[in-house]
């Protein structure tokens, strides 16, 4: 866990969009109506595919947009349809005309506001390792990150000049797409490993390079993850490799100048992802392997070469484990044995199956162990109670705990083991949504803690302007939904503001309150920006996650929209004042709720957006379809899964409804939600709501899900966006995004 080069974390910008457009003598073809184009949206063609399953018959009207090769579009755009081509950068130059070009004055403010936000000479807390300290930064003006170490005593000395290791400008430098996987050191420090994906498919290339001269080894290893770990020798790599469908689907080793890879584990299953990583002392070397709700890890000594893999524990359904190493034991964090929340376990290394796990810290209702990390002599672990998470540090002689937490109503908590094991020294972050992040050393056994750094504002912040709130809100079964608020302090409640409602809700995942510049733009002009942590996150605990997920789903979509009314109802916003925000599982919540309450909302932003969930779901060709079987549940099999998620997925449910305006967006190369969900989408939204929205398509014909990369590039990205929002609100003169205007 210890072998990877700090990377300076940004704050996210939001929904990641594209830097595309097309004139309008390029879109002419019979698929889409044509005159004029930037006056007219596109209307694609319809071509009905009737599909039967399951003894059901539906309709896809829209199904030719997938192109028939488009594994190879992922790692070769050129390659796409003429046809859809022609229908996609249709769209885009009808967005362009009518939102980008309109809104331009403003996007360029937006975009210089978040830019002066952002210290672009900004660099991470260096992080000892041996004689050096390893560190990331960025120059001004520089679009990605640089890697660097130097000597371990200047390691916090701000004058000492670093080496470079890996110039993340210079590697991107004319690319329209750019992404640092990961750069590590060899644990002899001699050699620089680096992935990097140029085409957002997610396909990445390892190379080696000398880190003293820079000059790179003959060794290249392709079509992987990113995803790869150094065996302690410093000579041999093992990795992850993507298989034809872009599925992690095995280990392979590479000895550094051999010609031969060797196979180290290969998973029978497509419903699980291989992963590999580090235990905690680094003397062992992880394979993990597994879905959603299952998880199988095996370890092998990480001074093997062509070793053969010994396993922990065998996979039971819906049985997840994590694993550490930690005075001479095998530390596993695990939801075994009825343990909802989580708890944690010891095993001898010999015989760490099932049977030998004994309990070290037991399970807790309420209290969910979100993670934990080992040293020689504390193991820590994270965790959250009432939404609000903790670190527990445990002393290895005497097990005695004492915990750090802190007293703002809504804050984000996280820990870095950084490199070293042997250490008293724990790196944890702290931020609130009006707090900027800090970083703190803090010695284990003193519990003393030093502020290594916080994060620069070069624009100027001042906390106090801003009010942070956690209120919970009433579900329609009784329940309680937390929900996040960040105001200006002169920001009314008597429903005259415009209300930001952020919801995701899936796999567990719980957004977290943390500091992100972006949203002050729309903070300082007097949007209210709210954050509803909904069912299918793990706000409440691992129950709440349980129960937005599968013939549960609906809880998701309906504790969002209860929290939304809920608001509206103490003024913090207005029906038809809504702006609903959320990208892949959270773009299905944006599209489900719009069919559900589409009154609420003044305007729609979903992001490479999980729409087309029954024909996504029964397609087993797509990289993610058989893993999220355990999510969402199966339609190819199971009569329920189909009719359930029938009942919601979005592009099913679309019909004559008073949709607000939509910003939609896509990646051409995106392979988790593929570029043709977002466009069958808003043609089916044309077809049958024509006098509902406007719709805006945007698809980012050189990047995947996560939109441009470059963190300039994203901020201008989030500049259509909240120019979006400020449009649909009334904050933008002489743009009116009604659909009476359109």
């Amino acid at each position: 866990m210890r072998k990877r080069l700090p990377a300076l974390t940004l704050a996210c910008l939001g929904v990641a969009l594209g830097a595309c457009s097309a004139s309008p003598d390029q879109t002419s073809n019979s698929t889409i109506e044509t005159e004029p184009m930037t006056t007219r949206p596109p209307s694609a063609e319809r071509r009905p595919l009737t599909i039967t399953q399951l003894g059901r018959t539906r309709t896809d009207a829209y199904s030719w947009l997938k192109d028939e090769n488009w594994q190879e579009v992922m790692k070769d755009p050129s390659l796409l349809q003429a046809d859809i081509r022609a229908y996609l950068e249709a769209e885009n130059a009808y967005t362009k005309s009518h939102l980008e070009d309109a809104t331009a004055d403003l996007r360029e403010t937006l975009f210089a506001e978040m830019r002066g936000r952002i210290k672009e000479d900004d660099s991470s807390v260096p992080a000892p390792d041996g004689a050096y300290a390893y560190y990331t930064f960025y120059r001004p003006g520089g679009e990605y990150e640089v890697f660097a170490r130097k000597p371990v005593s200047d390691a916090f000395n701000p004058e000492a000049k670093g080496q470079i290791l890996f110039d993340g400008d210079a590697e991107g430098q004319g690319l329209a797409y750019f992404d640092i996987g990961d750069v590590q050191h060899s644990p002899d420090h001699k050699l620089i490993a680096s992935a990097v994906d140029d085409k957002g498919s997610e396909f990445y290339t390892i190379r080696f390079r000398d880190a003293e001269t820079g000059e790179f080894l003959p060794d290249t290893i392709e079509n992987t993850t990113g995803d790869f770990v150094w065996g302690a020798g410093s000579d041999v790599v093992f990795w992850v490799v993507r298989d034809e469908n872009g599925r992690p689907s095995a280990v392979y080793q590479r000895i550094l100048g051999s010609s031969e890879d060797l196979l180290i584990y290969e998973e029978p299953d497509p419903g699980f992802f291989v992963g590999i990583d580090y235990a905690g002392s680094d003397k062992y070397i992880l394979i993990q392997t597994g879905g959603h709700t299952t998880s199988e890890v095996y370890f092998f000594p990480a001074g093997d070469k062509n070793p053969e893999p010994k396993l922990i524990a065998a996979r039971e359904t819906d049985i997840q484990y994590s694993v550490t190493d930690f005075d001479d034991a095998f530390y596993i964090l695990t939801n075994a044995d009825g343990a909802i929340d989580f708890k944690i376990v010891k095993a001898p290394v010999e015989a760490p199956g099932h049977e030998n796990w004994d309990t070290v810290v037991p399970h807790t209702p309420g209290t969910l162990i979100l993670g934990i990390e080992s040293f020689k002599d504390h193991l820590v672990r994270l965790e959250r109670t009432d939404g609000l998470p903790r670190l527990v540090i445990r002393n290895r002689t005497d097990k005695a705990e004492h915990d750090i937490a802190f007293p703002e109503a809504a804050y984000d908590l996280g820990m870095s083991s950084g490199y070293e094991y042997n250490t008293t020294t724990l790196r944890f972050d702290y931020a609130s949504p009006s707090t900027p992040d800090q970083v703190f050393d803090y010695d284990m056994m003193t519990r003393e803690r030093v502020l290594r750094k916080t994060r620069e504002v070069p624009s100027g912040h001042i906390p106090e302007d801003y009010v942070v709130e956690r209120i919970m809100a009433p579900a329609h079964d009784g329940e309680t939904i937390p929900v996040t608020l960040l105001r200006h302090k002169d920001t009314p409640t008597d429903g005259s503001a415009p209300l930001l409602l952020y919801g995701y809700g899936s796999y567990g995942i719980t957004y977290p309150a943390d500091f992100r510049t972006s949203r002050l733009s729309l903070v300082d002009r007097g949007f209210i920006y709210a954050i509803a942590h909904v069912r299918g996150s793990q706000a409440k605990g691992h129950q709440w996650y349980l129960d937005g997920k599968l013939e549960k789903k609906e809880n998701t979509f309906k504790d969002y929209v209860s929290a939304g009314r809920h608001l509206v109802g103490l003024g913090y916003g207005a029906e038809g004042k809504v702006v609903g925000l959320g990208g892949s599982a959270g773009g299905l919540l944006m599209g489900a709720a719009s069919n559900m309450d589409p009154e609420l909302f003044a305007g729609i932003i979903a992001a490479v957006p999980f729409v087309d969930v029954l024909t996504t779901m029964s397609d087993e060709s797509l990289p993610l379809t058989p893993p999220e079987w355990p999510e969402w549940g199966n339609p190819i099999t199971d009569e329920a899964a189909y009719d359930t998620i029938l009942a919601y997925s979005p592009i099913d449910q679309v019909s004559e409804r008073p949709y607000p305006a939509m910003l939609i967006t896509g990646g051409l190369t995106d392979p988790r939600v593929t570029y043709w969900e977002p466009a069958k989408w808003v043609a089916n939204l044309r077809y049958s709501a024509p006098d509902a929205g406007p719709y805006f398509l945007r698809i980012n014909m050189d990047a995947g899900h996560g939109g441009a990369s470059g963190r300039f590039e994203g901020l201008k990205e989030a500049a259509i966006e909240y120019s979006f929002a400020l449009a649909v609100v009334g904050k933008v003169d002489g743009l009116n995004l009604t659909a009476d205007e359109h």
